[in-house]
């Protein structure tokens, strides 16, 4: 099949490489239908077909393959927040239930990055996606409360694996990477405010982190003591400016619907975070809380005493949300990736941004964040010639900020 693509005098749509495939498959009498990873796998690596039989062409569409890794369980020194499952005593990290394909690949692979790494990179390989640009995502638990050592190690096998060659030193790793096929072109780990400070943050710059994303949740100190967060809004500030200083993009994780919050409170937070200068994140990550067992906040659902917001005051929460992202922020999440039968309470929508969107759609409304209005992402054709540089200049953290576009007229 993959012959008779590459050797086709016409170029093939779609619909018709569907066509052909299956009137080959039937001539040769298999069992089933190849599936597009298996045809791509015997495809020329410069035919263009790869293109149109990849699989989950989102996945590359902003031109970097992103890898989630997962290190080893840890369990955080300040203790739990009540919505927290996870944990040593369950092998996955705090946050992580078990059953998300990032934790179920690091389980089977006993947390080593390096197994990881290989697995992902192969599994994009075989999809028809292009990985010479990577970005690697360190997810569950808090990185830097991880022994130095152990956070030394862990991103040395992840650049060891990049540059298919072991490393003398963490250093050695990270300058072979600069020249290497696979090259790392973001480094992104997740932290709570209160293990963002400054040694934490030089100790990620020296691991050649580029991004952080920080655990924000809520701007209300009644809420973080209601949840058991172990910091308080002081720390948000001083993480936010610590990290802008140090060169650092912001990614601000929110979870609207915690114990003690209301939608209203929800909504000036987000406005808060968006326009005050002392926050003002590059990107964000909306978790909505739910309800997951061997959680804290389980055992106050079970008695009453926390009710979660209903599908529709949720969609109208994020429809306001929507409404004020600037131009220069990406909305990057709008869900965690649960499935529905491990939650016990709150949004079980997996695609719950399709619905916010489809409805701000009937209501005439645009989202004006990078993500609704990147152009790979969208499928829209750009004419080259019918395009402008746009700048915007705003304040954050007593610094300047300026946010360059290239946007179609």
């Amino acid at each position: 099949m993959a012959r008779t693509l590459d050797s086709s005098n016409k170029v093939l749509s779609l619909k018709e490489i569907i066509k052909l495939v299956k009137t080959l498959a039937s001539k040769n009498k298999l069992d089933i239908i190849p599936k597009n990873e298996h045809i791509i796998q015997f495809l020329a690596e410069n035919s263009h077909y790869r293109e149109k039989l990849r699989v989950r062409p989102t996945k590359t569409a902003s031109g970097v393959a992103v890898i989630a890794i997962m290190p080893k369980p840890y369990n955080c020194p300040h203790g739990r927040c009540i919505y927290c499952p996870g944990g040593i005593e369950y092998n996955t990290p705090l946050s992580y239930i078990g059953s998300e394909p990032v934790t179920k690949l690091a389980q089977i692979f006993e947390f080593d990055p390096h197994k990881q790494i290989q697995s992902k990179i192969l599994q994009l390989k075989n999809r028809g996606h292009n990985i010479t640009k990577v970005e690697l995502v360190i997810v569950g638990g808090t990185f830097p409360f991880m022994p130095i050592e152990y956070q030394k190690t862990f991103v040395k096998s992840c650049f060891d694996s990049l540059n298919l060659k072991e490393s003398d030193s963490l250093e050695e790793a990270l300058k072979m990477n600069e020249k290497a096929e696979l090259r790392c072109v973001g480094f992104t780990v997740e932290t709570k405010p209160d293990y963002c400070k400054q040694n934490h943050v030089d100790t990620m710059l020296e691991l050649g982190v580029t991004r952080v994303e920080i655990g924000v949740q809520t701007l209300q100190n009644t809420i973080y003591k209601n949840v058991n967060r172990g910091h308080d809004l002081k720390d948000v500030t001083k993480a936010f400016k610590i990290a802008r200083d140090s060169g650092y993009k912001i990614v601000a994780h929110m979870m609207p619907g915690l114990p003690g919050s209301s939608p209203k409170k929800d909504i000036e937070d987000f406005k808060i975070l968006l326009e005050e200068p002392r926050f003002k994140p590059d990107m964000l990550k909306i978790y909505p809380t739910l309800v997951l067992k061997n959680t804290g906040l389980y055992k106050l659902y079970n008695e009453k005493k926390y009710i979660p917001y209903s599908d529709e005051d949720l969609i109208n929460i994020l429809i306001e949300v929507k409404k004020i992202v600037p131009k220069w922020i990406r909305i990057m999440r709008v869900q965690r990736e649960i499935e529905e039968k491990d939650i016990v309470a709150g949004p079980k929508n997996g695609n719950l941004r399709q619905i916010i969107l489809e409805k701000m759609n009937v209501l005439g409304i645009k989202c004006k964040c990078i993500r609704c209005r990147e152009g790979g992402l969208q499928s829209r054709l750009i004419d080259d010639n019918n395009i402008i540089m746009n700048r915007i200049d705003y304040d954050a953290s007593n610094g300047k900020e300026i946010f360059l576009s290239m946007e179609s007229k």
